[in-house]
């Protein structure tokens, strides 16, 4: 990333630190309110989210789908002969497609006047921020207010502290110099189930070690239980109710203890990869000398992401609520329409879907069913499998369902839990319907397109009040 112009001296309206979703999100929504702004990013634009996180790892999941399909050609009439999967060509296109969306962004930033300052950021009180490049250089900024959009990273377990080798982070999961032939994945959220997919599907040996009772522990139980079974299918070999005790790395792999419900489990691997959370990256950034209040690991705000400190705000995965890109970026637009003197809603953080992009996909949004009996409501369940409908039948994905919670006083949307090809571009609709307090009725009477997956939604509805037709 190259920026021939500095800016040193220079007051703005609006100094934001870090350039992932959130961060040029907000630089962007600023400078069309018309706030004078400066971004600064340490690494690459886009963030950990466009250069190592969402878009690279989609690319690396749509690889080994169609490596997938190859392999199962002749379930669809087609014969394949002898298709290999080269790893080198599979990581370079994803490296390209990440290139390529980091290079938007800097269209974006120049084509809305943002200037982009290079550098580690730290911020100073009086509303100052100090940016030291990589020469050395120290250049002062001054601001009316900052925006800290700093992201996170990998989190490092004292019994499994990664060494970017042998043990690694997501980071070097999708940039390994060549594939492993056995891999042993730690923690069965979005990011480790996406990776032991991936890496199965590729012919890697791969094992996936959860410690919660269920596999993407945060999901509707009926979910979890269908993606282990698919998993299972797919050659994983899933261990639950389990924890890595520790990793002996002396030899040419790996040699990992596994506490498991009938004792401690030796497995022999190539290489572990961490999935077992994200840190915020808040350290040396200045948090203590201005005085920020920090809580758990996280920097502490109002709804509209002012810190403690006056003209300071934080945004993104360094503050709580879901740590996802399209939460950071509707955070960041919310903060900057504050600051600007506009009045934006709080944003509704029990209505924000979530997608893990494993075959079968994952996308959720509001309660599970075990989380709204404990709320006290009582529900109304509608269930509606793929392998009823004709869409998925005919593309060979009827593995999965969708199953729709509602309030059975008011109709309501309480949840959405979908697990089956596509759901990822699905679960839209209920996060629109939510916010319309549309109620179940109302989406019977919506009429869906024939034949889709969508038609499940539908249908999914129908069955909660005894109205399905296709079951």
């Amino acid at each position: 990333m190259r920026f021939l112009r500095t800016f040193a001296g220079m007051t703005y309206d609006l100094i934001i630190i870090g350039s992932g979703p959130g961060g040029y999100v907000a630089a962007i929504r600023a400078s069309q309110l018309g706030l004078k702004t400066a971004i600064i990013e340490k690494e690459n634009l886009g963030g950990i989210c466009l250069n190592w996180g969402c878009i690279p790892t989609k690319a690396l999941l749509k690889s080994a789908q169609v490596f997938d399909y190859l392999n199962h050609a002749k379930e669809y009439g087609i014969n394949v002969s002898d298709a290999k999967a080269d790893f080198g060509a599979v990581i370079k296109r994803s490296r390209d497609v990440a290139d390529g969306m980091s290079k938007g962004v800097q269209f974006l930033m120049k084509k809305n006047k943002i200037d982009v300052i290079v550098g580690f950021a730290k911020i100073k009180s009086g509303k100052k921020v100090e940016v030291k490049t990589s020469d050395g250089t120290v250049t002062s900024y001054e601001a009316k207010n900052i925006i800290l959009a700093l992201g996170a990273r990998s989190r490092s377990l004292p019994n499994l502290q990664q060494d970017g080798k042998k043990i690694i982070g997501y980071r070097e999961a999708m940039n390994l110099p060549q594939q492993p032939k056995s891999l042993l994945v730690v923690g069965s959220g979005a990011i480790g189930s996406e990776f032991a997919y991936f890496y199965a599907a590729m012919g890697t040996k791969v094992t996936l070690v959860e410690f919660m009772p269920g596999i993407v522990p945060v999901e509707d139980e009926e979910v979890s239980k269908q993606l282990e079974r698919s998993f299972k299918k797919a050659g994983i070999q899933v261990m639950t109710e389990a924890s890595v005790e520790a990793v002996d790395t002396k030899g040419t792999g790996c040699i990992v203890s596994v506490k498991t419900k009938k004792g401690l489990e030796t497995i022999a691997c190539d290489i572990v990869l961490s999935a077992v959370g994200i840190q915020a990256n808040i350290e040396g950034v200045g948090l203590e000398e201005v005085g920020i209040v920090v809580d758990k690991g996280k920097i502490v705000t109002n709804s509209f992401y002012q810190t403690n400190m006056p003209g300071y705000y934080a945004i993104g995965d360094c503050v709580g609520g879901q740590a996802l890109a399209h939460v950071a970026s509707a955070e960041g637009i919310i903060c900057v329409e504050k600051i600007a003197g506009k009045q934006p809603e709080p944003l509704d953080y029990n209505n924000i879907p979530g997608c893990t992009y494993c075959q079968p996909e994952i996308a959720s949004v509001g309660y599970t069913e075990k989380a709204a009996k404990e709320k006290g409501f009582e529900i109304k369940i509608g269930k509606f499998p793929f392998s009823a409908s004709g869409k998925a039948k005919a593309a060979g994905a009827s593995e999965g369902f969708v199953k729709l919670i509602f309030d059975a006083k008011y109709g309501e949307v309480l949840g959405a839990h979908m697990i089956g090809a596509n759901v990822t571009e699905m679960i839209a609709e209920i996060v629109s319907v939510r916010k319309l307090e549309t109620t179940g009725h109302e989406i019977i009477k919506t009429v869906h397109p024939h034949p889709t997956m969508s038609e499940a939604i539908m249908e999914a509805a129908a069955a909660a009040y005894g109205e399905v037709i296709h079951l």
